[in-house]
């Protein structure tokens, strides 16, 4: 949710925001109309509160016919006071179904346009060179530790089994992953995968990412398609310490997601499926820590990349391909042998101010006051990022080489090994 300060005082800025994202610069105009009118009635209402408290003092003295009107006008203004309160709080649903209807802001240098509109900041290492490329499948089924056909058979399309070394690969490179987020000061966490509609909400989820989302309609529960969600309603509704710098956590979860409009795009294999896990780190910041946050968090994300040696880039997402809370986002893309393309693997967004704004989430500036917290999330592992292991450290004879700093996870395996039969 934007501050409404900046809709009064640069609107300018917000509709230059829209116009990046290919929304409505409309929607700004709309938005002002509805302040300016719930001021309005606000003002009017206790304009006629002041007038009905004013009197309810004067009456007990009053005699006679001025009592006689003084007790008229009260009845006149009941009735008013009544109207202008039904007022008030229709302006107040007008003005924040006004207000949700606009995404967070963009910073200024993020590349305007679409999904396929963004900047390479950096390409790191080097792409393998192989004599014949397996695709993640074909090499995950050698080893036995994919599938998807009984997936298939048991929850439907895009479901599917990690068996064995498959299932020990991602325990493996989650735990690293939360090692990693610890030895960085965050604490770990396993989190909820169930949340109510005001925590959905809260985090811009259910917008325009709102058919992706999986909802529980008898329980009027969402599942989560990311722990961020649930990291962000952790303090909702609280003033938070930062005195002492961002607080910081990782959250370790099972996603799901519906992928909808997805339909015939990376349906072999686990690169784009309905339910995943994933180790997601969440940051509350002042606002004006909130870049650096996300530089810091690009930074363990190319950490993590690096500790499983895969040749990456990182791309400043253009402004129309960002979620709705997101003011900025930052992708890390493996290479793909297979397909011969880049494929993300993590995303670190800064939501400013967004997020906490609509769940009430604030912290105490130098002078006591409260202010809103900023939040920022990013990827540091997940179950996609076997594709890319796979693919990227496969050998000729369908054996995959383990990452160095991987191997300790996996008792020290060096290789893993295609299974007979």
């Amino acid at each position: 949710m934007i501050d409404l300060r900046l809709i009064r005082e640069d609107p300018d800025t917000v509709r230059a925001s829209q116009r990046a994202r290919g929304e409505s610069a409309e929607a700004v105009d709309t938005l002002r109309a509805a302040d300016e009118s719930r001021r309005s009635v606000v003002l009017r209402f206790e304009q006629l509160r002041s007038e009905q408290k004013s009197l309810g003092k004067r009456i007990p003295k009053a005699t006679g016919p001025e009592r006689e009107q003084l007790m008229a006008r009260t009845k006149e203004l009941a009735a008013e006071v009544k109207r202008a309160e039904s007022a008030v709080a229709e302006a107040e649903t007008t003005l924040q179904q006004a207000q949700l209807a606009i995404p967070n802001v963009v910073q200024p240098d993020v590349p305007p346009g679409g999904e396929d509109d963004y900047v390479v900041l950096r390409e790191v290492g080097e792409k393998p060179e192989l004599e014949k490329v397996r695709d993640h499948l074909e090499l995950g089924e050698g080893l036995r530790a994919i599938d998807m056909e009984r997936g298939a058979k048991v929850s439907g399309a895009r479901f599917y089994f990690l068996t064995g070394i498959g299932a020990q690969l991602q325990l493996a490179l989650l735990t690293m992953a939360a090692d990693q987020a610890i030895d960085h000061g965050f604490t770990l966490m396993t989190t909820p995968s169930v949340v109510r509609p005001e925590i959905m909400a809260g985090t811009g989820f259910l917008g325009s990412h709102a058919p992706e989302v999986y909802k529980l309609e008898a329980d009027d529960l969402y599942l989560v398609g990311t722990s961020e969600v649930a990291l962000a309603g952790y303090h909702s509704d609280e003033i938070i310490d930062l005195s002492k710098g961002p607080v910081r956590y990782a959250g370790w979860s099972s996603c799901y997601r519906r992928e909808a409009g997805s339909y015939g795009k990376d349906t072999r294999g686990i690169i784009r499926v309905h339910q995943f896990d994933k180790l997601e780190m969440f940051s509350y910041a002042r606002p004006e820590e909130a870049a650096a946050e996300h530089d810091r968090l690009v930074a363990w994300e190319e950490e993590m990349l690096s500790k499983v040696e895969l040749p990456y880039r990182v791309i400043d997402t253009a402004a129309g391909d960002l979620g709705s809370s997101a003011a900025r986002k930052y992708d890390c893309e493996a290479w793909l042998p297979s397909q011969n393309r880049w494929l993300e693997l993590t995303s670190t967004s800064n939501c400013t101010t967004f997020q906490a704004r609509r769940l009430n989430i604030r912290y105490r500036d130098e002078n006591g006051k409260p202010q809103t917290a900023a939040t920022l999330n990013g990827t540091l592992a997940t179950t996609r990022w076997i594709v890319a292991i796979l693919e990227n450290h496969q050998q000729p004879d369908g054996s995959v080489r383990v990452p160095k700093a991987l191997q300790s996870y996996l008792g020290g395996r060096e290789v893993l090994t295609p299974v007979a039969g």
